[in-house]
Formats: structure tokens, sequence, C-alpha cells
């Protein structure tokens, strides 16, 4: 009987013998013949649709019914995009918080805090920026999306700092409702340099400005071919330049405009007409080289600026980039230039994250060595403390001897706590402190500009913080020993190794570096000959140090050479694995 069986009734009975398994009833792979008994067969009720929805913060994808985001826990409804990082992550959006309302409160007399220098903070931003987005909806939002502007814009109206602002825009700015209400009702109370048009807020400047850039200007930046292919895209509908660098019909408009503002803004902070300046611009710049579009980018913001103020006077133009993603396009363009310092502050981790550039050891060529200097984390996670110390160690001691005339930050936010493509711990006082300490240089001629930064909150948050510096705010108490993590130290530590044969001022930092982290650093110890010790992880014990002059050759890892320090004779050692502190009478 049953070597008379259909091979295909031979197959069905041989799975119904087989042990069925969640995996196999997931596959659809447990069939039933028509034999079996189906008398209390019921009809199979079809599943519910999945509930999937995309996090208005942080771009995230989210499952099911639950009403706060997985990853930021922002409520899917929060007013982030009507009041800015002050709106609160965990209700649905709502009226004005009581928090809100004590902000307006403190800011509500700016008129009289500007009027004493007749010098204004000046922040470029342009509606016709908002156009650019990504035409094609696929399976994720793009992170470079036009709520990056709105949500910095309704944390600033809902701060009340617009009116300490002097606003570059050609056409009616957007604001959300609740914002234009509140700066409306403030125009009619004070008598302000802003001015209220139509049915939107457009604010009057006292100077007339340009905000194409001049094809003079970015010829000297791109190269002709770029240029062109960037004009391209105003003929279609939707291209990519590289799969994750989108452009619509309104993009190339949208980069001349981010390039402009950034272009005049410079001109008038060197003319004297503004204080310093911040840029609320994109798409983004400091990715797109001489020949190339990528990472968001489309033309170089930075470096349009930093020929347009070499074009008005400014001889000496210095570039920190503190965007979590090395600025390759930046660093291509002023290779070879000793009038732009570029100093860049990222993640690298080898080479692994992108762009994958900004080694430490890339520092210039054609006679520019030096003039390019890159602080490349090794890992991700790094915050306000790790910053601040190369600030204090590196970027500060090399931004003084170059002694600027001229000051540009390329300020991604994508560093920022809570970033989805960073994954750092920078926080807005981090940021705040770091702008506060740059412009202390070059007579404050400082220009902000908004490069990265993908989560709405802490984009708006940091920015905020860092138009409050330039609007003369104390950044708060500034930390003077800042005890970095290791990985931290050991990368401050290379840096300077490497730059100091092009800034001796460098040299005594190292060596007291050494002197008060080494132990810290480097913690594995070895002999070396007779009476020296290559310290490549932990500094000899304390026996060691007295037991007579010991001659210390500090190491870096991944095989970087060790260079000879001094002796170090009755120098206190510490012997466990933690930072000396500044209580530590013994330390140099």
């Amino acid at each position: 009987m049953v070597g008379n069986m259909k091979p295909d009734v031979k197959s069905k009975k041989a799975r119904r013998q087989k042990k069925m398994t969640l995996e196999d009833m997931y596959n659809n792979q447990y069939d039933f013949d028509d034999e079996d008994d189906d008398s209390d067969w019921e009809p199979v009720q079809k599943p519910a649709a999945v509930v999937k929805w995309f996090c208005v913060n942080c771009t995230m994808v989210n499952l099911g019914d639950d009403s706060h985001c997985d990853i930021c826990g922002e409520h899917k409804e929060s007013g982030i995009l009507k009041h800015g990082y002050f709106a609160s992550p965990f209700l649905k959006e709502a009226g004005l918080s009581q928090n809100e309302l004590e902000v307006k409160e403190r800011y509500k007399d700016p008129c009289s805090q500007i009027s004493e220098s007749g010098k204004f903070t000046a922040v470029g931003f342009d509606e016709r920026m908002l156009l650019h987005s990504e035409v094609e909806m696929k399976s994720h939002p793009h992170p470079e999306r036009p709520d990056r502007l709105r949500a910095i814009t309704a944390s600033l109206a809902t701060a009340g700092l617009l009116f300490n602002l002097c606003c570059f825009c050609l056409l009616l700015v957007y604001f959300p409702d609740d914002a234009f209400q509140f700066l409306q009702e403030k125009s009619q109370k004070k008598n302000c340099i802003c001015s209220m048009l139509e049915l939107k807020m457009q604010i009057s400047i006292p100077w007339a400005f340009n905000l194409v850039v001049t094809s003079s200007l970015s010829m000297q930046v791109h190269s002709l071919e770029h240029i062109q292919s960037v004009e391209l895209t105003s003929q279609l509908l939707a291209s990519y330049f590289t799969p994750d660098t989108y452009a619509n019909e309104h993009s190339a408009r949208a980069a001349r405009l981010a390039a402009g503002l950034c272009a005049d803004l410079a001109s008038e902070i060197l003319s004297g007409h503004a204080k310093n300046g911040f840029a609320l611009v994109r798409p983004p710049g400091h990715h797109a080289g001489i020949r190339q579009a990528m990472g968001f980018c489309l033309h170089n913001n930075a470096a349009v600026a930093a020929l347009a103020a070499q074009g008005v006077g400014a001889k000496r133009v210095l570039i920190v980039d503190w965007d979590v993603h090395h600025g390759n396009g930046t660093q291509e363009i002023f290779d070879g230039s000793k009038t732009v310092l570029y100093i860049s502050l990222h993640r690298h981790e080898g080479g692994k994250f992108y762009p994958g550039t900004g080694a430490a050891h890339e520092v210039g060529s054609m006679g520019a060595e030096g003039y390019c200097v890159n602080v490349p984390w090794s890992r991700g996670g790094v915050g306000d403390n790790d910053y601040l110390f190369a600030f204090q160690h590196v970027v500060l001691p090399i931004a003084s001897a170059f002694s600027p005339d001229f000051i540009i930050i390329s300020a991604g936010f994508d560093a920022a706590r809570g970033d989805p493509l960073g994954c750092c711990d920078v926080t807005p006082s981090g940021f705040a402190q770091m702008t506060h300490a740059l412009n202390a240089l070059s007579g404050g001629k400082l220009l902000v500009i908004l490069e990265g930064g993908y989560n709405l909150r802490s984009i708006s948050s940091s920015a905020t913080a860092v138009i409050k510096v330039l609007l003369g705010e104390s950044p708060g108490c500034e930390a003077e020993n800042v005890v970095p993590s290791k990985s931290g130290l050991l990368t401050v530590m290379e840096v300077l190794k490497i730059q100091m044969k092009f800034w001796p001022t460098l040299e005594p930092i190292l060596l007291k570096l050494n002197l008060q982290w080494g132990t810290y650093a480097l913690p594995n110890r070895k002999r070396y000959k007779e009476d020296t010790f290559t310290v490549s992880s932990h500094g000899p014990s304390n026996d060691q140090v007295r037991s007579g002059d010991c001659k210390w050759e500090f190491g870096i890892e991944n095989g970087i050479e060790c260079i000879p320090m001094l002796n170090l004779r009755d120098v206190f050692i510490p012997t466990v694995d933690q930072p000396p502190t500044s209580n530590d009478p013994d330390l140099v």
C-alpha cells in the first residue's frame, strides 16, 4: 500500500510525522493534506497590521502602538517643531509650559541689551533652504531634513533670542504659529530693529547683501564640473550624487543660498557691521570637496566663507570643525594653504568611521605641513571632557600661535548627546564652552556655520547654547582641570607628538602631560636596558623611580614610536590606574 503511494502523498505523510517547530510555523513549511479532520475548523483571522511610525525627533523607526520612541523617548506627537527643545519630550503637543514662560520672561527686554554696543549677532537664514528635501520616500526618513532648521528657529523664538539678533533673510522666514504670535506681540511693544511684515516675520537689516555666490568665488572652491553638476539638479525632480546625498529641483538654489549667506556673514563681520554670526543653513558643506558632493553636502559653505573673509582683508583664517565626521572636503580644499588653518575633532577609529579620512598624521602638504590638525577619536561616546581637554592642549595653543584674523566654526551637532549617527556625548554646555574659548581669539570675529546634527532636541538646544554665547552670555563655570578618558588622552598625546614638529609651543605641553598623566594613559610597564624604562602602558613604580635617575620614554599605542622624555628623579608617580587630580601637591 505504502509503495503504491504517489510521491506527493509520501512527502505529506513524511512531513506529518516530523514534529512541527516554531520556525516551520513561521516559514509556513508544515503542510496539511485533505485527509485531516477539519470538523473544528475556523476561518483564519487576518493578522492585524503592524503599526510603524518614525520619530519626529531622531527619525528612528518604531513598531506598535507605543506613543514614545524606543530610541530617544520622544512622544510621537511632541511639540518640538512648534516650541523647539522647550517642548516636553514626554507629552503630546500642547500649549506653552511654565518653563517656557519663565524663559520668555527672562528675555523680556532684549533690545536694551543690544543697543549699548551698536553691533549685533547676525544669523543667516532663508526659508527656501527648507525646500531641499528627499523626494523619494525610502524605508527610513533621511536624517538631513528640513525639520532640523525648523526645530532650531522654534527654539530661538521660544527662548526670545531672536530680538537679540540681526537676521539675514530674503524671503519670509518660517516660524511656527505660536512662535510667530509671540514675536509679533514683542515687536508691537518694543521699538526693535525688527519689523513685522504681512503674516510672517521678516527682519530688516541696515545694510545690503548678496545671497548668491559669485561665480569667481565659487570657482576658487569647486571645479567648474562640480558647480555644473549641482546646477543640473534643478532640472530634475530627484537625483543622487551618492546613495545618501540627494537633490531635488530646489537643492541647487538652497546650496547657493547657504554658501552665499556664509560669504555675506563673513564679510559683514569683518567689516564691523556685525560682531559675530551664526549661519543657520542647509544643506551642510564640509564633506563637499573640489570635485565631488558627498555626505549630504553640495557646496562647501565654510570654504566659501573663508575665501570671502580673505577677500575683505583677513590674512589668516582659522576653521575649527567639531562635527563628529571629518571634514574631508574642507581639508582637501585648503590642503596646501598657509593662510587657512584647519583643525578638526572627529570620530575616526582607525579609518573605520565615515568618511575614513582625518588621521593624526594628515598634516597638510606642499609646504603647508602643520596647517591641517586632526584630532581623531578612537571610539564613540566621546563627551565634554575629552573635547575640552583637546581644546586646552591642542586647539587653543595652535590657534594662538597662528593668530587668526577671523575664525569659522564648522558646527556639526552630531557629536551631541542623543544623536543617532554620531553616538557621542557632548552637551550644550560643552559646545558653549568651546565657542566661548574661540570667541576670545581674533577680537571676537567669529562665524559659526551649521553642519550636521540629526536629533532635533540635541541640535536645537546646542545651537541655542552657542548663540547665547555669541550674544555675550557666559557659558557657566569653566572647567580648568578637565579629566579626559584614557582613549581621549592617548589621542591628544599622539596629536601633540606629531604637531609639535610644526608648532614648537606644543612640546612643553606634551612634556607636562607626560609628567601628570603618564601612568594613567599608559598601563603596562616594561624594563628597557638597565636604567631606562620604556612605558607602553603603565609607568615604573615609585620604588623604581626613586632608585635612581630614570629616563622615561613614553610610547603611544598602535605602533607609534616612543619619544624620549626627561629624568623623573623624585617626581611623584601615582601607582593606581586613576588620573591625578589638582589636589596632588607633588604634581608639577
